[in-house]
């Protein structure tokens, strides 16, 4: 019997672009101390080897820094890390795993499988059969040699690989290279650990993919967690379970507001998201000046209190009343402008859009003033 970790697609040194500075750079930085948490859990759960099904790194270029700090992050697990090249960080002629041997930051207990090959673990009683990427895509199924590979008498037989289970996952995977859904039964198998797809999928009772251990897309699809699997005799079963290791909590929402109770439902739930949020909002809809005000408000406070909070309002009409309009602070010329538009925008879309853009303006000067 033996028990292992398995995670994936890391995706370490991955930029953030989308984002404000400021939040991408804790974004990319949760990545690394996630790894830490992966570590610790694993010492804690006492499991015989970590597996880690492609994509540690989020391209080739990354700095030595950021190399040397994943490798740290590592420490508080001294079993064997087995490590397998994905698309983003495949085994080229020269790869970051190359620049990471020959700068020393490689522990003694990685194992890096670069080549397709049977990595025995005689003492956890484990042989990984692992088919690294040694190019960013491939046509071929580079888990068929699984099913001929020798490995020794006694010990479970564990497959470690990266790409797409053919006929299963979506056609926007990140990579295409194809993976036999059969795979562990062919291959004889106790456990097929993959990489690829960003969210948890058990595609039968051997093969599964983790997801990536930190959520880095607006998709509910179990990601944030990795999977503990206690291996019985061989041909017996796997048992799994799921830990939930991933910082941040990614939500899209969207809302459609047309009444003011449609407001009140919006700021209630702004109210209630947790501090490591990482919201993005799309409202439509219409709401008076009085609703933009309030929902201005809710949002700065949101973003205050939550990791980020981007909110989309393209599609939002602001439809002021006439109260709002009366209400307005303007004397003289731009008074006059305000009484000739209100004349003309039963007749002229021109002369409407033109006064709600207006009270925009004004509202948010009266803000500013106040």
């Amino acid at each position: 019997m033996a028990r292992i970790l398995h995670t994936a697609d890391w995706q370490i040194g991955r930029q953030y672009s989308r984002f404000e500075v400021e939040d991408a750079v804790v974004l990319a930085a949760a990545r690394t101390s996630t790894v830490e948490k992966i570590a610790a859990l694993a010492a804690v759960e006492n499991v015989d080897a970590v597996l880690v099904a492609g994509d540690v790194f989020d391209a080739q270029g990354v700095s030595e820094l950021t190399i040397r700090r994943l490798f740290n992050a590592t420490s508080a697990f001294t079993g064997p890390w087995i490590m397998l090249p994905g698309n983003h960080d495949a085994a080229l002629a020269e790869s970051v795993w190359d620049r990471a041997e020959r700068i020393g930051a490689i522990p003694a207990n990685v194992h890096v499988i670069k080549e397709p090959g049977v990595l025995v673990l005689e003492e956890q009683g484990i042989a990984v059969l692992g088919a690294p990427l040694t190019q960013r895509q491939t046509y071929d199924d580079l888990t068929a040699w699984f099913d001929s590979a020798q490995t020794p008498a006694g010990l479970l037989r564990v497959g470690l690989a990266h790409g797409s289970v053919q006929g299963l996952l979506h056609e926007d995977v990140d990579s295409h290279n194809p993976i036999a859904a059969d795979r562990a039964a062919t291959a004889h198998l106790d456990y097929l650990a993959l990489g690829d797809w960003h969210g948890f999928k058990q595609v039968d009772q051997r093969t599964v993919y983790s997801g990536t251990p930190e959520p880095d897309r607006f998709k509910d699809n179990g990601a944030g967690q990795v999977v503990l699997v206690d291996l019985p005799a061989s041909g017996e079963p796997s048992v799994l379970s799921t830990r939930q290791v991933g910082q941040f909590i990614w939500l899209q929402w969207s809302a459609q507001l047309e009444v003011a109770s449609d407001l009140d439902v919006l700021i209630e739930r702004l109210q209630e998201l947790e501090p490591n949020s990482v919201l993005s909002l799309k409202v439509s809809g219409q709401t008076d000046l009085a609703g933009q005000a309030r929902l201005q408000r809710a949002l700065a406070v949101a973003q205050a209190r939550c990791r980020s909070v981007d909110c989309d309002v393209k599609d939002l009409r602001l439809e002021p009343t006439d109260e709002d309009i009366a209400a307005l602070s303007a004397d003289g010329y731009l008074g006059d402008v305000i009484a000739e538009l209100r004349d003309l925008e039963g007749d002229s879309p021109v002369a409407k859009d033109a006064l709600v853009l207006l009270a925009s303006l004004l509202s948010k000067d009266a803000e500013v003033q106040a």
